[in-house]
């Protein structure tokens, strides 16, 4: 699979609890667990994040009626907390999730590229030409997702692409 950002990191391995509290999370709204989950997040990203100087964190958008349902983007909300900890600021705008997508969580990896290629679509091209992006999302497993929102991004003239995510999927 051709990815389109340089590199991925996770603050900590999806299983066990964390995958549990990730999707009590995001599936059952147990909101008590976001600063916990973003805690886990800042503690690896802040540093190395501030440090290679990146403009803007993008958080991986839902479909409006995925958000209406869920009531809440957890890409979102981590993006504000890390943004916080960082001062690197958040462009919740700049994409937006077109097509609404089935659940990843039982697809191949083949099927979860097909399931998210075309889902995205980017609202602007300004002020992107040189810009060091960071997408940021809850889980990462095979980066089709991410994949999938930075292809966009690299025609816009956008220098760098890095993923981060709260867990890594096995």
């Amino acid at each position: 699979m051709e990815l389109h950002f340089r590199t991925a990191r996770s603050a900590v391995t999806a299983e066990g609890m964390v995958l549990d509290i990730v999707h009590r999370y995001k599936y059952q709204r147990h909101m008590w667990f976001e600063a916990f989950l973003a805690d886990l997040l800042i503690r690896q990203a802040a540093k190395i994040l501030t440090q290679e100087q990146w403009d803007m964190i993008i958080p991986v958008p839902l479909h409006p009626a995925k958000q209406h349902e869920r009531e809440f983007n957890q890409a979102e909300r981590l993006a504000a907390r890390l943004s916080l900890a960082t001062g690197i600021p958040v462009n919740k705008k700049l994409l937006q999730r077109v097509e609404p997508t089935r659940t990843q969580t039982q697809l191949s990896r083949n099927e979860r590229m097909a399931n998210v290629g075309k889902a995205f679509s980017l609202r602007s091209t300004q002020g992107l030409n040189g810009k060091k992006l960071v997408i940021l999302d809850d889980v990462f497993t095979t980066g089709a997702t991410t994949s999938a929102c930075a292809k966009l991004l690299k025609p816009a003239g956008v220098a760098d692409i890095c993923v981060w995510t709260v867990a890594r999927g096995l």
